[in-house]
């Protein structure tokens, strides 16, 4: 190994230079770790149809970040056992979903709850 060719390096630098070339395996499993947490974090949001996004606003329906946890508790349930097309009533509010896309397809506020007939859904989460 010829010293003359290679730079002037500090001490840290060199360090730092070792310590970035050889990670270790719980290095590495961490850093796993932290994007299959990620991507599955972005695998469980709850998208809004056009149509819901205007139900929501023509019905005032506003959702907390608590509210929106829930609903997105209540789909994950749903599609453990196997719902298609779920009904997720909340808080005297009611959501028609879309498990496999994670997809809100329409929303009913406690106004539009009594006497009205939800069809096309395959199974009911009351959260």
């Amino acid at each position: 190994m010829k010293i003359n060719h290679l730079p002037i390096q500090n001490i840290s630098q060199t360090a730092e230079t070792q310590a970035t070339r050889t990670k270790s395996p719980v290095q590495e499993q961490q850093k796993f770790a932290l994007i299959l947490n990620q991507k599955l974090e972005e695998d469980r949001e709850i998208k809004l149809s056009k149509h819901a996004a205007m139900r929501l606003q023509a019905r005032n329906i506003n959702l907390s970040k608590d509210q929106v946890d829930r609903l997105k508790s209540a789909v994950s349930k749903a599609s453990l056992k196997g719902v298609k097309d779920t009904l997720v009533v909340m808080d005297q509010m009611a959501f028609v979903v879309n498990v496999d896309a994670r997809t809100v397809i329409t929303a009913v506020n406690r106004n539009e709850l009594k006497e009205n007939i939800f069809t096309n859904i395959d199974g009911a989460v009351f959260t």
